[in-house]
């Protein structure tokens, strides 16, 4: 944890205090209301460390996943460049097909009629 100047300085300001408190509570003595006021300060400057530990943590955690995100968005989008370029092979294969199929049947299409006037000329030729 990164302690700011002011964290430093509560510290120093209560430190001398508690020892105070704690001598005189070891000597069996009662402690006064002021007493437990700086015990109080002390355990909620406790807390309060310990929940920017936290937040520390909290926030790290937060830049690592958006670290992961980052990282899981750009393998979306290679899967989405993979899925696109496959998407585009398969039209043209698709257009290429259909491509040869018009062309076979052009091909048997100009056969036929090429076979019929033929027929229907030599019939022509022969029914004269």
């Amino acid at each position: 944890m990164n302690k700011t100047k002011v964290d430093d300085m509560l510290i120093e300001m209560i430190s001398p205090r508690i020892k105070e408190i704690e001598e005189k509570f070891s000597r069996g003595e009662g402690l006064d209301q002021e007493d437990i006021n700086t015990l109080l300060l002390k355990s909620q400057y406790n807390h309060i460390n310990h929940l920017d530990e936290k937040l520390d943590e909290v926030t790290s955690d937060v830049a690592s996943l958006k670290g992961e995100f980052t990282n899981l968005k750009g393998e979306f989008k290679l899967l989405e460049t993979s899925v696109n370029a496959r998407f585009d092979l398969f039209e043209k294969n698709i257009e290429l097909k259909i491509s040869q199929a018009i062309n076979v049947n052009m091909r048997w299409s100009i056969g036929m009629i090429a076979l019929i006037v033929t027929v229907l000329k030599l019939a022509d030729m022969f029914i004269k």
